[in-house]
């Protein structure tokens, strides 16, 4: 991996906050806080989906997981730029940076899949219910949830391998907070072309093909709704829906303004804030989402505090 003058690149500067001034200060302390809800918020809903009976059904399965991979996903990205909000000259060692952009693929992978479970789920559930229970069964549960895993861990070693194989000499220098694919892939040695080409076909495939999933699920939802005879039922069957449907668009909204349009990504500030939504904000507001619109949630926590309560005192 020797380049033309001999130096091999063993770390990386990341540019993503050099513009902001004395700004870094309070994005340092929000973030730090929005990183801090964001683990209170999943660690509560993964221990409430186990220990209570009433959510143990495939909906909370795998909310709970996505509450786990949220978690995840998040800390692969937050703690090392609250490093570098508070450093002058961030820099990142080559082997951390790549093992970044692996979980950082694998698990938004594993997300996007996740959420195409839970629309199928919420399909059986309103479209098929005297199948739900056959459909949406253990065994199917599992597989759903290991296939998005899986499907996260191809993702983010093809990428990585393909990127950790290219020769990297001399320029170091990554405009972004993160080690992201393309930035990442723009300062490789050799002539990167047809494989940022291959990143982004290989990404967009993803994102598309769970995209249609989840919508083609949704009409098929929405159609069945609008046949119900009564009121109530059609605010219903919206109302268990609704969560989900928030979070699918914050999740693809966020990905495809970012990856559809990569030619701006480095140049545009917008793109950077909407990345900081979708590693930062967007999985802090998961949790709410999904309790403060989930009278069974809410149950669940009162019911869990009563136990703290009872168990501290007795």
């Amino acid at each position: 991996m020797e380049g033309d003058n001999g130096t091999v690149v063993t770390e990386f500067v990341l540019l993503g906050f050099s513009g902001f001034g004395s700004f870094r200060g309070p994005l340092f302390w929000g973030v730090l806080c929005i990183y801090l809800v964001t683990l209170l918020g999943n660690s509560l809903i993964i221990p409430l989906t186990l220990v209570d009976p009433a959510l143990h059904s495939p909906m909370y399965f795998f909310l709970r997981h996505f509450s786990m991979v949220e978690t995840l996903y998040t800390t692969t990205i937050v703690p090392r730029m609250l490093a570098d909000l508070l450093s002058s000259c961030p820099t990142i060692p080559s082997a951390i940076c790549f093992t970044q952009l692996y979980f950082f693929v694998l698990f938004g992978i594993t997300e996007c899949c996740l959420l195409t479970a839970m629309a199928y789920d919420r399909y059986a559930a309103i479209c098929r219910p005297l199948h739900y229970t056959t459909l949406m069964n253990r065994g199917a549960c599992a597989s759903m949830v290991g296939t998005s895993y899986l499907m996260g861990i191809i993702a983010g070693t093809t990428h990585s391998i393909f990127i950790f194989t290219l020769p990297f000499h001399g320029a170091n220098t990554i405009h972004h907070f993160l080690c992201d694919i393309l930035p990442v892939l723009r300062l490789a040695s050799a002539n990167t072309f047809w494989g940022e080409q291959m990143v982004i076909v290989c990404s967009v495939l993803i994102f598309i093909m769970t995209l249609v999933c989840v919508v083609l699920s949704y009409m098929y939802i929405i159609r069945t709704i609008l046949r119900f005879p009564s009121a109530q039922q059609r605010t219903k069957a919206f109302s268990t829906c609704s969560s989900h449907i928030i979070v699918v668009s914050i999740t693809y909204g966020s990905c495809i303004f970012v990856y559809i349009k990569p030619s701006a990504k480095d140049e545009m500030a917008i793109n950077k804030g909407v990345t900081i939504l979708t590693t930062s904000i967007s999985p802090m507001l998961n949790p709410f989402i999904y309790t403060l619109r989930n009278k069974q949630v809410k149950q669940a926590f009162k019911n869990l505090v009563k136990r703290i309560i009872l168990l501290s005192k007795s």
